[in-house]
């Protein structure tokens, strides 16, 4: 009869002790908003002007900050090099050596996390 008792305390402390437990739950942060990008750009003897539209809220204040759905900022690299951070809807780029050129705009989170939204455009100085 004792081995009954032993074996129904231990099995109701089994489930009191598993049901007690804490779980833990893993929540990613995930973007459910997709910024939409248009690049309008004109050439002028050695400058292109980017004119960009977007729904995206370009932040100035929260550059380099926290994630915030549906804001953030712009990279841009001209002929695959450095990244340019622009956090307006326009961009000029001057001086420019003649002929041929490629500029990828990209939108970024604040923290810099990329949305997965670029365009690339060509164009030439002459």
């Amino acid at each position: 009869m004792n081995r009954f008792k032993s074996f129904y305390l231990l099995t109701a402390l089994t489930i009191v002790i598993s049901g007690c437990s804490t779980a833990k739950t893993t929540t990613s942060t995930t973007n459910t908003f997709t910024p939409t990008l248009e690049v309008a750009y004109v050439v002028k003897d050695d400058t292109v002007t980017l004119d960009l539209t977007t729904d995206l809220k370009l932040s100035k204040e929260h550059y380099d900050q926290q994630r915030v759905q549906g804001e953030g900022h712009v990279h841009i690299s001209l002929d695959k090099g450095e990244k340019i951070v622009v956090t307006t809807n326009q961009k000029v780029l001057d001086h420019l050596p003649k002929g041929p050129h490629e500029v990828k705009v990209s939108l970024h989170n604040n923290d810099h996390t990329p949305y997965d939204v670029s365009k690339t455009i060509t164009f030439d100085v002459k």
